[in-house]
């Protein structure tokens, strides 16, 4: 008994640290003025939500990755997926034509914890290249290309607490020069005393800088057009480092109903970005025999001049011996940016 209090003793502690650096942060951010941060950090596609299934909940899924989305959302959820793992890719047409693609793999060490891989691909389309002298294109074309690798560990502390943690490569392309960095994700996940309530918590893409480099920077300049005695000079254009868009979620899950004919889950996240001010994600899931589910959700309410709303979903589950298929597709407003529909398979083996 006294090590199952101990137990949540310590799960509430690690909660209230979480809790404190968003008001710790809230508080600097209002000493200086409210500093509007929109646009200044690198990486924006490490924002976008991974999985059909979330984005129809509204972004509200801290609490409820315990699938193999757990890698983007909250690691520690990875170590609560059943069986021997699971598998996922997830397809979306993002904003201005572009595309976004995620996939990922698990595998359940049994007592030793749970591994996952993750990749992230964002493509935009190629665009001729213009110039002053040459605005109908130059022959040239060019496009961008971000990417990110990622590994996750996760593994259950008690039967109710777990911890897990993601390690990252990213990378953007930009034509003909690139910015490299490393980031990694922090995450607990504590199922509560209480009936079916769930708390999470995580801190997303906290790394190192990143700055564009590469040939496109290079150029020859006369630094005395007046003189005449040097005729260029190699030079370069000097790029600013840039940090990634850090992210602290906290999540509360209830399911007030779960039977074999019908489950309902309803879930919220509160969110701080390091470039954007504080809102809050939500959602709610309805499940008939847990093969059709329907969900509804909001997302960033609270965030001002925001275009982001409405988000619903629809999932399709089919079991087999040993085997889950799960089909979601995810539509999420943009207002005066059309809308984005997202779509996931994965199956769990």
């Amino acid at each position: 008994m006294k090590g199952k209090t101990r137990n949540v003793v310590l799960s509430i502690m690690v909660m209230i640290s979480f809790l404190t650096i968003p008001l710790l942060s809230q508080t600097v951010s209002e000493g200086a003025e409210s500093v509007y941060r929109v646009g200044t950090t690198a990486a924006q596609f490490l924002k976008i939500a991974a999985g059909a299934r979330p984005v129809g909940m509204g972004g509200a899924y801290s609490a409820l990755a315990t699938d193999i989305l757990a890698v983007y959302w909250n690691p520690a959820g990875l170590s609560r997926v059943v069986g021997r793992g699971e598998a996922v890719f997830n397809h979306a047409e993002w904003l201005a034509e572009t595309d976004y693609d995620f996939a990922a793999f698990s595998v359940n060490l049994g007592a030793v914890g749970s591994v996952g891989f993750q990749v992230i691909a964002f493509r935009t389309p190629e665009q001729p290249v213009r110039t002053i002298d040459n605005p109908e294109g130059t022959g040239q074309l060019w496009n961008a290309n971000m990417i990110a690798l990622g590994i996750t560990y996760a593994r259950n502390l008690t039967d109710r607490f777990s911890i897990g943690f993601t390690g990252k490569y990213v990378q953007e392309t930009i034509f003909n020069v690139t910015a490299r960095g490393a980031a990694f994700d922090l995450g607990i996940l504590y199922y509560t005393p209480f009936k079916n309530v769930i708390l999470g918590a995580s801190i997303a893409n906290f790394g190192t800088q990143m700055r564009l480099d590469g040939r496109d920077l290079f150029f020859n300049e006369d630094p005395l057009p007046e003189d005449g005695s040097v005729d260029a000079v190699p030079a370069k254009y000097r790029t600013e480092s840039f940090d990634m868009p850090l992210s602290m979620r906290f999540g509360i899950a209830w399911q007030p109903i779960r039977n074999d004919n019908i489950q309902i889950t309803a879930a919220v996240d509160g969110t701080q970005p390091n470039d954007n001010s504080e809102h809050i994600n939500s959602g709610l899931e309805i499940g008939f025999q847990n093969v059709v589910f329907l969900r509804l959700g909001y997302k960033a309410l609270f965030l001002e001049n925001s275009e982001q709303g409405l988000t619903f979903g629809v999932g399709l589950y089919y079991n087999m011996v040993g085997t889950n298929l799960k089909f979601d597709f995810g539509w999420a407003d943009y207002g005066r940016l059309n809308n984005v529909k997202f779509v996931s398979f994965s199956i769990k083996y």
